[in-house]
């Protein structure tokens, strides 16, 4: 792709590094900015900017948040002694949509992978058995993608938990085996969650 500009080339190349976006998306990104007012571009980087700057990890459930403790963490009307396990920020949000849960969370920030160099220390688990033990927590939920690396994340954390006296459950297999929870549909995840069963039982029905 030739550029006749080197501000646009660069641009161009700053956007192409965003997820699914390539070159032509890029460009098209870019031309639409040189389009708007130089205010309107100065209100978007700054909001960019002032994100990756301000953005905080809750302390509690390690998800994003505007201070130290999330909206969610904080929310008195959320069942706190009902906590559901995820991978990613964005499996909060995919569960949150359906509206259909009403406890509170856990990000581990990844999951195990010895192909990836990820292991138990990388991720949140030490700080999620602490909080089980120190805060009474009564049902875990394990939420992960139905992956192998998934299921070993399960497997790791359920004997981490086994000596406390908690529930473990595991969402139904509505999520094929493979499926990642941010693409599955809003009902198809809310019927999840709600048929979940016993981490016994989902291994027996593996």
């Amino acid at each position: 792709m030739n550029f006749s500009s080197k501000l646009i080339e660069n641009a161009v190349s700053a956007f192409a590094t965003l997820p699914g976006i390539g070159k032509k998306s890029a460009l098209r990104m870019v031309l639409h900015l040189l389009k708007e007012s130089p205010a309107d571009v100065e209100r978007f980087a700054q909001a960019i900017q002032q994100m990756r700057s301000e953005i905080k990890f809750c302390k509690t459930c390690f998800n994003v948040s505007d201070t130290d403790s999330c909206g969610i963490c904080s929310n008195t009307y959320r069942n706190q002694k009902q906590v559901c396990i995820v991978e990613s920020i964005r499996d909060v949000m995919a569960i949150e949509n359906t509206g259909q849960y009403n406890g509170v969370y856990h990000v581990l920030g990844g999951i195990i992978s010895p192909i990836d160099g990820i292991g138990p220390d990388e991720l949140t688990i030490d700080a999620l058995v602490k909080r089980v033990n120190e805060t009474g927590i009564e049902e875990v939920i394990m939420a992960l993608n139905p992956t192998v690396e998934g299921d070993t994340t399960i497997f790791y954390i359920s004997k981490q938990l086994k000596e406390l006296p908690v529930r473990i459950t595991s969402i139904a297999r509505g999520v094929a085996f493979g499926g990642e929870l941010e693409y599955v549909d809003e009902f198809t995840l809310a019927r999840s969650l709600a048929t979940r069963l016993p981490y016994e039982n989902y291994l027996v029905n593996k």
